[in-house]
């Protein structure tokens, strides 16, 4: 019996993998990780099970009829078919288009995780191809923090550059007093990192500063997104009240002259206007702790007693991702920038601020910021993207006028959807909406490992290889390991790599040899590899010979010289270090946003009365405020099939957490199967009661696979729990466009009819054209 062991890197972390006679057996993970996520533990029997993609498949109308059937998208069989035939379709299609309507006619964002490799990332392999075929409708920012990617760099910079700048943690356990976390530092967000994560580091840290010392406040309507410290204090707020909070303590600080004048005067812009706006000078309402008590749910000493905590104290503020994923997400990011700003401790060892210390494993990480090789993509001809998680908006509404950052837009008219990496069933919001708009384009084309939804719902369906099946390199921005990932295991089946199918289609249309460049995957490999070398360099690193690090296996950084304090350039000389925002200053109030003339957003931080209105019209009806969280036990929704994530399901069905409050007057206790509804959908969930989530909160995690019960009925109950057929679309404001998935209020109600079956993991049917249903 044959047996191997070697790396295998994934998003969620780096392991020792085992295989017998080419089957995957084990995985185990690396011995220099802290804290290994057990994610890893789902490849073994996912990676060859019944959910896989085995051959090409053509949707049954698709292949009889074409676009006239896209009303059938996810409602019919599918046809298995060669790869030839598969190719020859989408080419033809991609011609067909292309010469029609043009290159914007193309939709190919293809937002999501696809592989940690860095040469068979889908997302690039697609936008290459595409860059090549004369360019494509693509997006821009992310689902994660869209509306604080567009918000921070008019008032304080790019938000990629400033979290790889972050204090290291080896600091704040020597210096920070207080750390005030809004939103927590959950351990399952730090579980992944785009490149991989090889050392999880965040729990090792959080204990090394409760042991020091430091003092957290966890600032969250749920207890447990401070799990990593025992002692940490819990600020129970309600959800969407952040921003209300952030100027109310803001408004103590200078109320009580508590604000650092000298570092306002020469590091912030706009001061005056926010005080004006804080005290009330423009609209006669002083943002005071009274004000802010019933918005948040803490009383108006608590919130003073904090401010004055956080004047005295060496503080940390953090905000988490999540807080800015709803309506006004922006002004929470802005609000709480200004508030560490008035406490002037940005640029000191322990202090400042922070973006999501516990998001992807990043931000603090002591290592360097070399992120590996990059596959080279070109230049997209089309230079309109669209918001990303605009994505229905735009199928629904072809040409149609939006406004954007201090743009006026408008969408593409979408003929074909191709989508390589990701799954837009898990990430976008209202996914029976998403399913209307998803049958609008002419042809949609996926390229899956897996029978997930957005591949049951697609007319052409490509096989490919996970990242055991193929040679590639691991590497991530501030992870500080590249490594040699060697193919573990034979293709599934049919499968092949992204490349390959690019390969195939680009020599079918007529530039294969320029998109191959006539190297193989192992030749490119070498290629990005030595062309990395002087980014490697600019970043204190020296790499070996591609040789010898493939035979090595692993290449560990060496750390840098010096700790690392975010922005202390900047507060040591504001003018020879300035910011990259109009003034150079922090902007209190921002002119360029001002000019946009939104009324949501006047230009400094806000909190927007006539949105508070409606949120409270809504609880009205709905009364419990749903979080939706990442999942603990999966990457988004990869390996949902996997054994890690479905020995958490109750009844086959994904957990909710729910106040035993809540739970009593419906009749409903620990293990229940219920219904949870809005006036967008219906799932079905199974309970764990906690007392450690605030009454009227209920909490799921995303990536459940989207399983409707029907689906050819336009609000079909999904069957296993995806938390997103009941969140809203709609944009965070006209300024960030960013998904708002957490200003969602839903009501539950005790399941007693017989429980359908769950097929979210199951293949679709499958014909022989012109025949009946067939077994796979």
């Amino acid at each position: 019996m044959k047996k191997n062991h070697d790396l295998a890197v994934m998003h969620w972390g780096t392991y020792r993998v085992t295989t017998e006679d080419g089957a995957l057996t084990a995985v185990a993970p690396v011995e220099w990780d802290r804290n290994p996520s057990e994610i890893g533990q789902s490849l073994v029997g996912a990676v060859d099970g019944s959910s896989r993609v085995r051959r090409p498949a053509v949707r049954l109308g698709y292949l009889q009829h074409g676009s006239a059937s896209r009303e059938g998208r996810g409602k019919e069989p599918f046809v298995e078919v060669s790869w030839d035939t598969a190719l020859s379709l989408v080419a033809g299609e991609l011609k067909r288009v292309k010469d029609t309507h043009g290159n914007a006619a193309f939709y190919a964002g293809s937002y999501g995780w696809s592989s940690a490799g860095r040469f068979h990332h889908a997302q690039s392999q697609l936008h290459r191809f595409f860059n090549q075929f004369g360019g494509y409708s693509g997006s821009t920012n992310t689902y994660s923090l869209a509306a604080a990617e567009r918000l921070l760099p008019h008032i304080i910079g790019d938000l990629d550059v400033l979290q790889k700048q972050h204090t290291h943690w080896s600091v704040l356990a020597e210096k920070c007093e207080l750390f005030v976390a809004f939103g927590g530092l959950p351990l399952r967000n730090a579980q992944v990192n785009g490149g991989g994560a090889n050392d999880h580091s965040l729990k090792y840290w959080l204990q090394k500063m409760e042991q020091t010392g430091t003092r957290f406040i966890n600032v969250s309507p749920v207890k447990n997104d401070l799990s990593g410290v025992q002692s940490a204090e819990w600020l129970s707020l309600k959800p969407g009240s952040d921003t209300a909070l952030l100027l109310a303590l803001s408004y103590v600080l200078i109320d009580e002259s508590r604000y650092d004048a000298d570092f306002v005067a020469s590091h912030t812009e706009g001061f005056e206007t926010f005080r004006d706006y804080l005290t009330g000078q423009n609209d006669g309402r002083p943002k005071t702790p009274e004000w802010a008590e019933p918005l948040t749910g803490v009383g108006a000493e608590e919130i003073r007693g904090l401010a004055r905590e956080m004047s005295q104290k060496r503080t940390m503020i953090n905000i988490a991702w999540s807080l800015q994923r709803a309506r006004q997400g922006e002004q929470t990011f802005w609000a709480t920038v200004a508030l560490a700003a008035l406490l002037g401790q940005i640029g000191t060892a322990g202090g400042g601020l922070g973006f999501a210390y516990a998001s992807t494993n990043l931000a603090g990480s002591d290592r360097r910021t070399f992120s590996g090789p990059r596959l080279p993509m070109g230049q997209n001809a089309v230079k309109q993207p669209i918001p990303v998680a605009r994505l229905a908006d735009m199928l629904l509404n072809p040409g149609a006028p939006y406004q954007f950052d201090g743009s006026h837009c408008h969408y593409p008219d979408i003929r074909l959807v191709y989508w390589a990496g990701g799954n837009a069933f898990h990430h976008h919001q209202d996914l029976n909406r998403l399913t209307q708009a998803w049958r609008k384009p002419d042809t949609v084309v996926v390229h899956e490992q897996y029978w997930t939804a957005q591949a049951k719902f697609a007319d052409i369906v490509l096989p490919v290889t996970t990242s055991l099946e193929r040679d590639d390199i691991g590497s991530s921005s501030n992870d500080g390991f590249m490594i040699a990932m060697r193919q573990h295991i034979t293709p599934v089946d049919e499968a092949q790599s992204d490349f390959a199918i690019f390969c195939g289609l680009a020599q079918k249309l007529g530039f294969g040899e320029t998109f191959s460049e006539g190297r193989d995957p192992m030749a490119w490999l070498r290629h990005i590899y030595e062309i990395s070398t002087p980014r490697a360099q600019a970043d204190g690193i020296e790499l070996p010979d591609f040789d010898d690090f493939w035979q090595q296996g692993k290449l560990e950084y060496a750390r840098p010289d010096a700790p690392q304090i975010f922005l202390k350039a900047f507060r040591d000389d504001p003018v020879g270090s300035p910011l990259t925002t109009p003034s150079g200053k922090i902007e209190l109030f921002s002119q360029t946003v001002a000019d946009f003339d939104y009324e949501e957003c006047p230009g400094h931080p806000f909190w927007y009365e006539p949105e508070a209105k409606v949120q409270q019209e809504i609880s009205s009806r709905w009364p419990l405020h749903l979080l939706s969280s990442q999942p603990r036990t999966r990457l988004h929704s990869q390996y949902d099939q996997g054994t890690v994530s479905r020995r958490t399901k109750i009844q086959g069905r994904e957990p909710l957490w729910l106040h035993p409050q809540d739970a009593a007057p419906r009749g409903i206790s620990e293990g229940s199967i219920v219904r949870v509804f809005n006036d967008r959908g219906a799932i079905l969930a199974g309970v764990h009661l906690s007392e450690d989530l605030r009454p009227g909160v209920v909490q799921m995690s995303t990536g459940a696979w989207y399983d409707p019960q029907d689906p050819a009925l336009p609000d079909s109950l999904d069957k296993h729990g995806n938390p997103n057929v009941l969140t809203e679309d709609r944009g965070s404001s006209r300024l960030g466009q960013g998904c708002s998935a957490q200003s969602c209020w839903i009501d539950i109600e005790r399941w007693d009819a017989p429980l359908p079956d769950v097929t979210a993991f199951q293949p679709p049917a499958f014909v022989n054209a012109g025949e009946g249903p067939q077994n796979n």
